[in-house]
């Protein structure tokens, strides 16, 4: 066995000239209280992808070559062959699509109330139905049928009902279920499309459940397959106002399924960081407790580690996709614990890996239910590539805007 330490080396990064025809994407800062520095603007300038050069019935010939590629195809950009020839170079349908999902996390990001002076701290800020318009992402075709709230399982103090509400706030809005309506755009994509969407760390709690790093069995059943204690915790923990977050997907899922069933059906999750473990914990909820599910994916941007090696052995067989959107200088997708990796895969040229660890050491850290193993298929991306970013900025390296403008230059 052998310790990974090192980054993988990141895809051949190739500008894409069909990309330039396919759409604008804009990303603004949430928060219209808060300056933005020379360089955000800059990042937020390159974000604009220019198709002015670009003649109007070339724009519709390829807007159109593309949304018949995606119909005819979808579950192969689902993840159906584990995205195999799609990623590098990355194919054009393919980097939209994940563009696209991004603007969703984007959504749950610029709807959370993080004033904690506020009366609505940690809610939703905007009404199901003016959401996406509200939060400048525009006609998706979709329809957010459900409000997700998290809750924080951690064991607190009397006292801290006194606390400031930055501080105490034990549930908080996490996210939604928005479902495809728009014929036109079910036509397009091939399926009808079913999005759960999760924002990322943002309340004092939060971050108390992201440090309890410690692995513990998903489930009393399900031994030897083990996730990350404090995502586990802001997943299946409630109070006596608020359910947890398992059992309000659970009872959407089911709503869905019943109501659209007998059609094609996909169920595309995705989040950034806490939101990104989130929405893995999710799928394995879906794909492991249900018979015969709609095919299940995970679009991660930023995540972090969340299980061991018999969580993604369950993971795999349950017919999960995942595609973990990763930069290679983002710190938090390297955390928590250790990984080992097996000889055949340590011998590639994408790790750095550490020989020689000794048999006591690795038993060590197992005993310490820290060792966890990578799920999925990797997207891997560089700040480096981009003359936009502050390489030295952790922020920066792990910030959602960050990995859609990477994705965006690929």
């Amino acid at each position: 066995m052998k310790l990974v330490f090192g980054a993988v080396r990141p895809c051949t990064p190739t500008i894409s000239k069909n990309i330039v025809a396919t759409m604008h994407y804009y990303y603004a800062i949430a928060s219209n209280n808060n300056k933005r520095s020379s360089s955000s603007c800059e990042l937020m300038r390159s974000l604009e992808i220019s198709c002015s050069s670009i003649k109007h019935g070339a724009l519709k010939r390829s807007l159109a070559t593309q949304s018949a590629k995606l119909g005819k195809r979808w579950m192969e950009f689902q993840g159906l062959n584990n995205w195999e020839g799609l990623l590098d170079p990355l194919d054009d349908s393919l980097r939209s699509e994940i563009l696209r999902y991004g603007q969703f996390v984007e959504a749950a990001y610029r709807s959370f109330d993080f004033d904690p002076e506020s009366p609505t701290y940690a809610t939703c800020r905007h009404p199901r139905s003016s959401l996406f318009t509200r939060t400048r992402v525009g006609e998706t075709g979709y329809k957010i049928t459900k409000n997700l709230r998290a809750t924080c399982g951690v064991q607190l103090p009397r006292w801290i009902d006194r606390a400031p509400a930055w501080m105490s706030t034990q549930s908080s809005w996490i996210g939604y279920v928005a479902v495809c309506q728009d014929q036109r755009e079910i036509q397009r994509l091939g399926r009808r499309d079913v999005v759960i969407s999760y924002r990322g760390t943002a309340t004092c709690l939060e971050w108390v459940e992201n440090l309890r790093a410690n692995l513990t069995n998903v489930a009393p059943n399900q031994v030897g397959s083990m996730v990350e204690s404090g995502f586990l915790s802001l997943y299946t923990s409630e109070t006596d106002s608020c359910p947890s977050l398992q059992k309000m997907v659970r009872a959407e899922i089911e709503r869905v399924i019943e109501m659209y069933g007998d059609e094609p059906l996909s169920f595309t999750i995705t989040g950034h960081s806490l939101g990104a473990a989130l929405a893995t914990l999710t799928a394995y909820d879906i794909t492991t407790t249900r018979e015969n599910a709609p095919m299940v994916t995970v679009i991660s941007f930023g995540g972090p580690r969340v299980g061991n090696k018999g969580f993604r052995s369950r993971l795999e067989k349950s017919g999960t996709r995942i595609l973990r959107i990763v930069n290679s200088e983002d710190v938090i997708t390297k955390v928590p614990g250790f990984v080992f990796r097996d000889d055949d895969m340590a011998s590639k040229e994408s790790v750095n890996v550490a020989t020689g660890i000794s048999g006591w050491v690795q038993k060590c850290v197992e005993d310490m239910q820290w060792v966890y193993a990578d799920v999925g298929q990797e997207l891997r991306l560089s700040s480096k590539v981009s003359p936009y970013l502050n390489k030295r900025d952790m922020a920066t390296c792990h910030d959602l805007k960050t990995y859609l403008h990477l994705v965006n230059g690929l």
